[in-house]
């Protein structure tokens, strides 16, 4: 009971944050452009920096080991999870147009602009380089894969004008993960970080978590809350997201446990907590680029988005116990 009382303090400090950015953007205070920048510097400037600093203070170069069989799991469940979801396009007939933002929305977190922010207020600092675990896994399977199944259900594009997708390595490698693997490369040449470089990067850093949250309330503003609407599509994506993909993760890391491949504790609560956050806030807009279904991308990510506040205080409970 303590834990889940935890959780939902944490979870409603996140609230509050998002519904000052709501308000804000609701009663003019902010432009409509303001969320975009907002979003940039958040992605390019504070989150390596967060990230970085991150690695510095929380990583050893013997503890990198230990980060390496982490990553099996949310890889795997990556990969089950696109099964499951292609699957289920099929039986289901989820229509043209709706598919590949389907399955993204099963298989790929908001792991910037909500997991960031959760898992700090979840776990803390402590948690970060778990954190950075599934954000890996997270960015690749978003950009190298879950980019083409959307662009690949254009609906109106005859299959046979369809042109072969192109990797944008630009986007496989964005600002965050180039800042952890800067971080990786100084750890492992064991470079001492200058103390006043360390305080800017962890002041620029520290604007990650409130930013994040006030950009999602900016997104729920200009999405408007009483525009969307439950049907069977967006209650399937919403089932895959919040109960299909955890449990995936789950089920993998039992399983490990069984061969000897035992994680800690705090790693397994936030790969798992980090699989049942929202879906992408960029569906949408990779949804108008395929010339796909707008509504229904919105539709799913700002109910994921308001339903994780119920859906983690829950997960967190669960996982006492697993």
């Amino acid at each position: 009971m303590a834990v889940f009382l935890t959780s939902v303090s944490s979870v409603l400090v996140i609230v509050l944050i998002m519904a000052l950015g709501y308000i804000l953007r609701k009663t003019g205070w902010f432009a409509y452009s303001f969320g975009g920048n907002i979003a940039s510097l958040i992605t390019k400037i504070a989150l390596p920096a967060s990230i970085f600093m991150g690695v510095m203070d929380h990583l050893t170069r013997e503890s990198l080991l230990g980060l390496g069989k982490g990553i099996i799991f949310p890889a795997l469940g990556v990969i089950i999870g696109y099964v499951i979801a292609w699957s289920a396009v099929k039986v289901l007939k989820i229509k043209p147009g709706r598919r590949g933002i389907f399955m993204n929305a099963v298989v790929n977190a908001n792991t910037i602009f909500i997991g960031m922010p959760l898992n700090n207020a979840l776990f803390g600092e402590k948690a970060m380089s778990y954190f950075l675990i599934y954000y890996i896994i997270n960015t690749v399977s978003t950009w190298a894969f879950g980019v083409y199944l959307i662009s690949n259900d254009d609906p109106t594009v005859d299959k046979s004008q369809k042109k072969a997708h192109k990797i944008n390595w630009k986007k496989v490698l964005p600002m965050p993960l180039v800042g952890f693997i800067v971080a990786i490369v100084w750890l492992l040449l064991g470079i001492p970080v200058p103390s006043f470089m360390g305080q800017t990067l962890s002041y620029v850093g520290a604007l990650v978590t409130p930013l994040s949250l006030i950009y999602i309330g900016i997104v729920l503003c200009d999405a408007g809350l009483n525009n969307f609407r439950f049907e069977r599509d967006s209650i399937l994506a919403l089932l895959g997201r919040f109960v299909l993909s955890p449990v995936v993760l789950i089920l993998l890391i039992k399983a490990g446990a069984s061969f000897g491949v035992d994680l800690p504790t705090l790693m397994r609560q936030t790969l798992v907590v980090q699989s049942a956050t929202p879906m992408l806030a960029v569906l949408p807009i990779l949804a108008k680029e395929a010339h796909g279904d707008v509504k229904y991308a919105t539709d799913v990510v700002v109910m994921s988005t308001v339903l994780f506040v119920v859906v983690v205080p829950i997960l967190m409970a669960i996982l006492q116990f697993i």
